[in-house]
């Protein structure tokens, strides 16, 4: 009963922000001087009676309050309203592309957080070793470069050594493959957007698991734990890791949701077909609903984040079952 409590308190208080953001860009997207219809007034081929129902359609005339609870009542039916630019309704849009971009995150935060944990906990354990400062130097250079510019360097890398593909989800001929051939070809267009994604995310996990678990590592408890004669890869793969993954956890909610934004800029560079294009051109364009339904996105997944995360603190450490924690 506890546990539910805390769960349904922590989704209270993250509730606002699936309003909060779409409210904060619809009143920004307002700003910008001018809107998508502005465009098609200038091309002669479409009537000004079309462009005045879609106006009216959508209340695009009434005040910015008016029109952002209009939007509201269509979320209610699962209406993200339509796009212009694509000439279709949002989630359609969103649907269409949304699969690409999860996997690409998916497995750049998979490899990421897991290798973070896993050398974060050795390196702790070998604080003196060249092991711990080649993994030192590896994380200053992922947390130093930008990931457009390291895009473009293996980018160049790859066409000179030929190895990998240079963009795309794809190979031509992927139809023709087998059930292997094809999970091959799709594992091989996802190195370099996978590596690029993932190096920020893993150099940041690492630097706080390693500083995490060297702090536990210092514990009366694991000196207790040594006399007893428990083995090495016990201690620090079990009791350790139990006692230093917390912040990693905690962080998790905030991650995935800033992971698919980041996520727009390599899909551009690598011309990987998520939702990075279709996002780009929806600003450019000004295609207001378009743009609202990523941040609707956005919003779920931070929400989603969130209560993952607070499932896996529940589970990892159970101490924040107790009552103090669920009032706090």
């Amino acid at each position: 009963m506890r546990k539910r409590a805390f769960l349904f308190h922590r989704f209270l208080t993250t509730l606002p922000l699936f309003f909060l953001l779409p409210l904060l860009t619809f009143w920004l997207m307002h700003l910008v001087p001018g809107n998508y219809f502005d465009q098609l007034r200038l091309n002669p081929q479409i009537s000004q009676a079309t462009v005045e129902k879609y106006e009216q359609l959508y209340h695009l005339k009434e005040p910015v309050g008016i029109q952002y609870l209009y939007w509201l009542q269509r979320i209610v039916r699962l209406d993200l309203g339509f796009s212009f630019a694509y000439k279709q309704p949002v989630l359609d849009v969103l649907a269409s592309r949304l699969g690409n971009t999860v996997l690409l995150t998916g497995v750049s935060f998979l490899w990421a957080w897991l290798l973070a944990v896993f050398l974060g906990l050795l390196a702790a354990r070998y604080p003196k070793s060249l092991f711990n400062r080649s993994l030192e130097a590896i994380a200053y250079f992922g947390l130093s470069i930008p990931n457009f510019f390291l895009c473009m360097l293996l980018l160049y890398g790859a066409s000179r050594w030929g190895g990998l593909p240079l963009g795309g989800m794809r190979s031509v001929g992927y139809e023709e493959l087998t059930v292997s051939g094809k999970i091959a070809d799709l594992l091989r267009h996802l190195v370099i957007p996978s590596f690029v994604l993932g190096l920020g995310i893993f150099s940041f996990l690492f630097r706080l698991m390693r500083s995490q678990a060297a702090e536990v590592l210092d514990k009366d408890f694991i000196l207790y734990l040594r006399t007893w004669r428990i083995s090495e890869s016990r201690i620090l793969f079990r009791h350790v890791a139990r006692n230093a993954i917390n912040p990693l956890i905690t962080l998790l909610g905030m991650q995935l949701p800033a992971l698919v934004s980041g996520a727009a800029l390599v899909e551009i560079f690598t011309g990987w077909p998520g939702l990075g294009q279709v996002m780009l051109q929806a600003v450019r364009t000004q295609d207001l609903f378009l743009v609202l339904g990523n941040m609707v996105m956005v919003s779920c997944l931070l929400i989603v984040g969130n209560l993952l995360a607070d499932l896996l603190l529940l589970w990892v450490d159970p101490r924040i079952r107790t009552g103090s924690e669920v009032r706090a």
